[in-house]
């Protein structure tokens, strides 16, 4: 395989959540457990007399994707008809945007693959296009050969990106479609999960040889549903067209299939051209008009997206691995600028720490989300302020955060409530560190001969006598105070 260079490009389809589908005021969502040909009209199953109109809310949505994605909005795009006869397809052609899409060039940053890992740099990919268009519906093949038609998603509407073949390997096909599940969902304009199939990738891979300029022949793996199966499903076909080149055969351009249990791809049809699709200009739809001044409007209102608050938050102290934890979804990272707006300045890196750690278990482990987070940033902040102020340990607080995410109650009040406050005067800690000492005196001699994994059972000890109050800053320094000390002469024998 080091032999070949590999080329890859992807179109991505992406349903769009709007309460109504894409050319009629039929009612639609997405959701897992709806009775099949309940979400239908009489234009879903193309009856005769049915005429569509464009879902404004639709067209706000794909408009909002393609600035995002720094494409060229078009203030003037065209309807076509794509005809192609199967089950799923009532009309028997499908309204998208053939030869005028709306939005033009563009491009996806992903993590630059040949850069140090706690690196910001990225590798823009470039796109071709970006087209609205409707969904079919959806085959379930069940025994005895028999298959079932659902028309719920017949009619939803699409976006498809379609990306340039500049994609190098499985891995960055997979880190690119990541990334834009990411923007689509900072965007809120979809859910965008592939296992839903909210989500659907189709991989188009070729190889030449290194320096070569011409691509080689593509083959085109069709609806990928997850980014495992999509790395694995590129990796196969690489391997196919590997073996077939090296045996000195031609690789023929087809539509491809990944089987799972076998990882393998296969030839499902030989690939068809646009001229099979018998494209021609929708004439049921006037063009679609975007007005310069509503498109800028609608660019003003963009959120700020992944790779932007990325480096906004490394400029905070945080390390690049945190700021991409924090930056996964839209609403993790508001949670943590909301919590960070409470506290003083300098607490970025505790934010972080307490969310990333303590708060994520919480939450894994009841499955909520950030979104249902019963703690909310005020109290996280107001935990931060008691633990920066010394008024809590780290371990104490560890408990507080755990009763403030199962009671509802504020920090502040569970420390007072359950005696948390931690004890911070010197005389006191000092009186417990020297009788803890006095009462184990080979684990002294120890600590004194170097030993320095000792320090932990004394410290242990003196955070039991004080029921875990005890500052353990003040009782480290204590312990270097007695190990300061000369050591005591021994008493004369008799």
């Amino acid at each position: 395989m080091s032999d070949y260079e590999v080329v890859i490009g992807l179109e991505v389809h992406c349903q769009l959540a709007t309460a109504t589908k894409m050319f009629t005021p039929c009612a639609y969502a997405y959701t897992l457990g709806v009775e099949p040909n309940t979400q239908i009209d009489a234009y879903t199953l193309g009856l005769p007399g049915t005429l569509p109109v464009a879902n404004r809310e639709a067209v706000n949505h794909a408009v909002r994707l393609a600035l995002a994605v720094h494409c060229e909005v078009q203030p003037v795009s065209r309807w076509a008809r794509k005809h192609y006869f199967y089950p799923d397809l009532p009309k028997g052609y499908q309204i998208t945007q053939a030869d005028q899409p709306y939005a033009q060039a563009g491009y996806v940053e992903i993590a630059d693959p040949a850069a140090e890992p706690e690196s910001l740099a990225t590798k823009r990919i470039p796109l071709q296009r970006i087209h609205m268009e409707e969904d079919a519906g959806k085959n379930t093949h069940v025994g005895g050969g028999d298959s079932l038609v659902d028309f719920n998603r017949a009619g939803a509407p699409l976006v498809e990106i379609v990306s340039l073949p500049a994609l190098r390997s499985a891995a960055e096909a997979a880190d690119y479609v990541r990334e834009l599940r990411t923007i689509v969902r900072y965007l809120g304009i979809s859910e965008a999960n592939m296992e839903e199939g909210t989500l659907r990738c189709d991989a188009n891979v070729s190889l030449r040889r290194p320096g070569q300029a011409e691509l080689g022949t593509r083959c085109e793996i069709k609806n990928l549903n997850s980014f495992k199966f999509l790395e694995a499903a590129i990796n196969a076909e690489i391997r196919r067209q590997t073996d077939l080149l090296e045996r000195g055969e031609a690789v023929v351009q087809s539509t491809m299939s990944y089987d799972p249990s076998a990882d393998q791809t296969r030839v499902m049809r030989t690939k068809e051209a646009a001229a099979d699709y018998r494209y021609f200009p929708e004439p049921d739809m006037p063009p679609l008009l975007l007005d310069e001044a509503w498109i800028a409007a609608t660019a003003a209102e963009l959120p700020e997206l992944a790779w932007d608050r990325r480096r906004r938050l490394v400029g905070l102290g945080l390390s690049a691995y945190d700021a991409g934890v924090l930056t996964a979804e839209r609403e993790l990272s508001e949670y943590f600028d909301a919590v960070l707006a409470l506290a003083d300045a300098d607490q970025a890196k505790p934010a972080c720490n307490w969310i990333t750690g303590e708060l994520l278990k919480l939450l894994n482990q009841s499955g909520r989300s950030i979104a249902a987070c019963p703690v909310a940033p005020a109290s996280l902040a107001e935990l931060l302020a008691l633990v920066d102020g010394d008024t809590i340990s780290g371990r104490a607080a560890k408990e507080v955060l755990d009763k403030a995410f199962h009671e509802g109650l504020s920090p502040a009040a569970i420390v007072e409530r359950d005696g948390y406050r931690q004890v911070s005067d010197h005389a006191a800690i000092a009186a417990m560190v020297r009788e803890v000492v006095a009462n184990n005196p080979k684990q002294l001699e120890q600590l004194r001969a170097g030993k320095d994994k000792v320090r932990g059972f004394f410290v242990g000890q003196v955070m039991r006598a004080s029921n875990g109050q005890a500052n353990p800053q003040i009782v480290n320094a204590v312990l270097d105070q007695l190990l300061a000390e000369p050591e005591p002469e021994p008493e004369p024998k008799d």
